[in-house]
Order: structure tokens, then sequence, then C-alpha cells
């Protein structure tokens, strides 16, 4: 199985991400989020092959409060959270936030999950290399969820994902990479619950899986977007930013 039989197997509907921005930025314009009166938190790993992404949102936005951390996990806090609502424009009177988050993948030209290769670099690679290692630590029966001040993220990144694994299951890094996704979007909506859904903020949720296939280019794999404007919620499904067949030039 090549690259787009694999994509289509397990992301199915995936898209680039060119067009995943470009969607979800022509969506919210019907609800009064434009490029410059709205501030964009973007999560995604610190690996530099998630940064194609990064610039894609930057290009579509003009203010970008970056999350990121370890497999795209949201470890700012309540702090972060509440400083980038709070430095959302507000010259009209009102607030508006846009979230994207998303823990990533690679899939190599063959359809081999996991595998990638990085600029310079002769031997294969993989992505996401924390999920990655966590998913041999976990085939190992090796684990170790001791707290290590050198090592913050990673020690967060596990607490967080075994919370989600039952004991002696070992996810595919598919599997993985989807519960990863799963923890992401409820943080996510714990964090606005407890920093934003008191204030008068518009906000946006976008939240998927980031893929990396051949030639550096990128997809996304998304699960349901939505809006909430003066606390009513939309689901953003009937505005035509679901995936589309994934299209590969």
């Amino acid at each position: 199985m090549g690259f787009e039989e694999t994509v289509e197997t397990h992301f199915p509907g995936a898209m680039r991400s060119s067009d995943y921005i470009q969607r979800t930025s022509e969506a919210l314009h019907g609800y009064g989020f434009h490029a410059t009166n709205a501030i964009v938190c973007a999560s995604v790993c610190r690996d530099e092959l998630t940064r194609n992404l990064i610039e894609e949102i930057e290009k579509a936005w003009t203010h970008v409060f970056d999350f990121s951390s370890l497999a795209g996990m949201l470890y700012l806090g309540k702090t972060g959270f509440k400083t980038a609502s709070h430095h959302s424009p507000n010259e009209d009177g009102e607030e508006r936030v846009v979230y994207f988050a998303f823990p990533h993948i690679s899939i190599d030209a063959e359809g081999v999950i996991g595998n990638c290769y990085r600029s310079g670099r002769k031997d294969v690679s993989h992505a996401c290399g924390a999920l990655f290692g966590l998913q041999k630590e976990l085939a190992n029966g090796s684990i170790t969820l001791d707290f290590d001040s050198d090592d913050i993220e990673l020690s967060l990144l596990k607490q967080r994902m075994l919370k989600k694994i039952r004991y002696g299951e070992v996810p595919d890094l598919v599997t993985l990479t989807k519960i990863a996704h799963s923890a992401i979007r409820e943080d996510l909506e714990r964090m606005i619950y407890l920093t934003v859904n008191n204030d008068p903020v518009s906000y946006a949720v976008f939240t998927g899986v980031q893929i990396h296939g051949p030639d550096n280019q990128t997809w996304i794999w998304t699960d349901t977007p939505y809006v909430v404007v003066k606390d009513d919620l939309e689901k953003l499904t009937k505005l035509n930013v679901m995936p589309k067949p994934l299209l590969v030039a």
C-alpha cells in the first residue's frame, strides 16, 4: 500500500494543509472572523517538520500565538491561555480567538507509517518522534513515569497519554496519534472553559492530525470543527470545511 492508500485507510478525507487553512478561514468570515481582528492560537509539535503548517496559518492570519510543545500537547496552562485570549484585537469591542491544535504523524511514499526523511539526514527518521518513542516503551514494557525535571514535556506527555491507554495495551502509531489528538482536544476544551467561557469572547476550534507525506507536503485529517459566537455553538460541517477526497499532485 502506498502513501495515498495508507492515508485513505487510516485518515479518510485528509486534505492538503494549504486547502484546509484556506477553507477554515473562509468559513469563519461568515461569523465575523477576519485576518486582522482575531488571534490564532496554534499548537503543533515542536518538530521542525510541523513548521510549514504554522507558516500557512501565519499567511492567513495576522496575529498568531504559538502554543506548541512535544506532540502538540497543551502545557501552557491557564496563564498562557488567558494571555493569548487577552491579546486578541478588540477595536470593534469584541474579542475573537481561533484555536488550531494538531499532533502529527509521517507516512512515506511506500505507505510506511512513522517513516520520514529530513533534509540533510541520510537515514530514515520518524514522526512523531515523542510518540514513536512512547510506543516503543509500551511495546517493551519498560515505560518510565517518574517526573524528570530535565525532560519536563516528555514526562507530562507520558503521564497524560497513560491516562487514556488501558493497562497492558500497546497501541500502534496511528492509534497512539489519535489518542494524542483526543487528549489535546479534551485539554483544549477544558482550558477554554476555564479561561474564555466567562468572558465575552467568540472562538472557533479546529483539531485533527497533521500528516507528513512525500516531498515535504502536509495534509490535515480533521475532527468536527465548531464556532461559538455569543454563546451559540455551531458545528461547521455544513460550511464546507470538512474533508474532501485526498488529492495528490
